[in-house]
């Protein structure tokens, strides 16, 4: 007979790993040709308000409780692939925490305009930003 959990305790294999402070997913990144062009794109076609900009950089547009950020040329860092963003504690701590868990850094730590910031792939390949404030 299989051991019972107690009540009220998650069992063993669905424990998350202890994170202070927890993890957050800070946006959704698309690489886009034309910041001013995909800003007008996602306020005509979702009614998605603008919340930052960076010239023809960078765009964070709010979708409801999620940012999505539309980064230009000059900063599409994962080389024109959609990923999702972390936003971390420390971002040399988490890479080791995504290659020790089987994942890969495809791009270093690098400091960026507003933050610093890396580009990692998970196991399976998507691509995803870790980040943390200067």
């Amino acid at each position: 007979m299989p051991e019972q959990t107690p009540p009220g305790q998650t069992p063993p294999e669905q424990t998350p790993p202890e994170q202070t402070p927890p993890v957050k997913v800070g946006n959704v990144l698309h690489p886009v040709a034309d910041v001013a062009a995909a800003v007008t794109f996602y306020r005509d076609a979702f009614g998605l308000g603008l919340k930052f900009a960076d010239g023809d950089r960078y765009a964070a547009l709010d979708a409801g409780g999620t940012t999505l950020a539309l980064a230009g040329p000059e900063e599409d860092v994962t080389g024109g692939v959609a990923a999702v963003s972390f936003k971390v504690p420390d971002v040399a701590a988490a890479l080791a925490a995504i290659t020790e868990a089987g994942g890969s850094v495809i791009r270093p730590a690098e400091q960026g305009p507003h933050e610093v910031r890396a580009v990692a792939r998970d196991p399976w390949g998507n691509t995803m930003v870790v980040y943390a404030a200067r």
